[in-house]
């Protein structure tokens, strides 16, 4: 198993106060290319006609030097992941959890806001410091 984001705590903690049952840490995903591991899943009860919402959560810190280059990392995993859930557990929907820095700083900008939007990521903004999910990005 690899080994665990920086941040994994606070995403975790996030998540529960926010009415996240924790159902998977981390989720496994048997595909082609051998296991793979998404850092959490979780569900959550929706008002009764939506019913149960189960997601996954790819979580990354964006501390290194070079937020490009964790970009294209996070990126390619999530396309990866993305691919491997459509086929497995087509209800669960993926999500890339950035720390709120990284997302004002580094996800506004105009290239990486395009290529959010071309490849569909959905984010989940969170504040590494107060353990808070700030936003949730379609």
């Amino acid at each position: 198993m690899p080994a665990r984001d920086v941040f994994h705590d606070a995403v975790k903690h996030g998540l529960i106060t926010d009415g996240w049952e924790i159902t998977h840490d981390p989720l496994p995903v048997s595909f082609e290319l051998g296991d793979m591991y998404i850092d959490l899943g979780a569900e959550k009860l929706l008002a009764a006609q939506r019913g149960e919402v189960k997601i996954a959560v790819e979580i990354k810190s964006f501390v290194r030097t070079s937020a490009i280059s964790e970009f294209h990392t996070a990126l390619g995993q999530f396309i990866n992941y993305r691919l491997a859930l459509s086929e497995i557990e087509p209800e669960r929907i993926l999500y890339l959890a950035v720390p709120i820095d990284a997302y004002s700083s580094f996800f506004t900008i105009r290239l990486v806001q395009n290529i959010i939007r071309i490849h569909q990521l959905k984010l989940i903004v969170y504040n590494p410091e107060t353990e808070e999910i700030v936003e949730w990005i379609e």
